[in-house]
């Protein structure tokens, strides 16, 4: 590593990567001396943004749930740049709503992208990380993952799955170069959110809202250092874990947060209007 290009010859596959968090990522990878391998479902978004980053991007069409584009995801990466050092899993998706009132359809895409996505590509990869000297898979988590959330029970499931893979793997590989992180955000002032804001419960808003350059920073930082979770904001990933560890303290603290975030929903919402 150097100071002015810590990531110089770098090879990092972003899923995601098409807007939010994992350009965000993308961008910061890029301008970090990095090369980056552009993965999502929208190969138009994608081609547009290789195009801004230049040369050292390298758009590819996935959709993460299927394995067949996974093994290609990793293929073309490898025939393009010839390595892999970082994995960063962020695709992700949510449908929101009481258990009763989503489709096993819905129900199972969560599971698939959010959980069964990053165990399989995390597989696919390790081979070609053991190669690096410095590899790094580095999923993103949510608080979700830490707090059950009512209401968004599937996605708070892939969530406490995907922490729970990500720590037992770091333990499996410790005697590795492979370090494996978790960056586990609070709400992130997105389109995941804000496109959707009349169906996210009022409890999610009681939360700071992070910018999605705050959740890249994390995760370069995680690249770096190889740092096994980092909470954002750091005090809400002590708040979420103290409430899952004594529900009679969530019981306690509940309506206070749910008018908080009503609050702060609100204020959204005139933003909006």
């Amino acid at each position: 590593m150097t100071a002015d290009a810590p990531f110089n010859n770098y090879t990092v596959i972003v899923t995601g990567a098409s807007s939010g968090v994992g350009e965000a990522c993308a961008r910061q990878f890029i301008a970090a001396g990095a090369n980056v391998v552009l993965a999502a479902r929208s190969i138009g978004a994608l081609e547009g943004l290789a195009r801004q980053l230049g040369s050292r991007a390298k758009a590819v069409a996935c959709d993460v749930s299927s394995r067949e584009e996974c093994e290609g995801l990793i293929e073309q990466t490898l025939m393009h740049f010839g390595s892999l050092d970082v994995l960063v899993n962020n695709a992700g998706f949510n449908a929101r709503g009481a258990v009763e009132e989503l489709s096993l359809e819905e129900m199972e895409r969560i599971i698939d992208v959010n959980l069964k996505a990053p165990m399989r590509l995390t597989r696919l990869a390790l081979p070609y990380l053991r190669d690096s000297a410095h590899g790094r898979v580095i999923n993103i988590a949510s608080l979700a993952g830490r707090f059950p959330l009512d209401h968004e029970a599937s996605y708070s499931a892939s969530k406490f799955g995907l922490r729970a893979f990500s720590l037992a793997l770091a333990e499996e590989l410790a005697d590795s170069d492979i370090r494996v992180c978790l960056v586990s955000p609070g709400p992130i002032e997105t389109g995941f959110i804000l496109d959707e804001i009349e169906d996210v419960p009022n409890l999610v808003f009681s939360q700071p809202m992070s910018t999605a350059d705050e959740i890249a920073t994390a995760v370069l930082d995680s690249a770096r250092d190889g740092k096994r979770e980092r909470a954002i904001p750091a005090a809400s990933g002590v708040l979420a874990t103290a409430a899952y560890l004594m529900p009679g303290l969530r019981k306690a603290l509940r309506p206070v947060l749910e008018a908080k975030g009503k609050r702060s929903k609100e204020r959204y919402l005139q933003k909006q209007s």
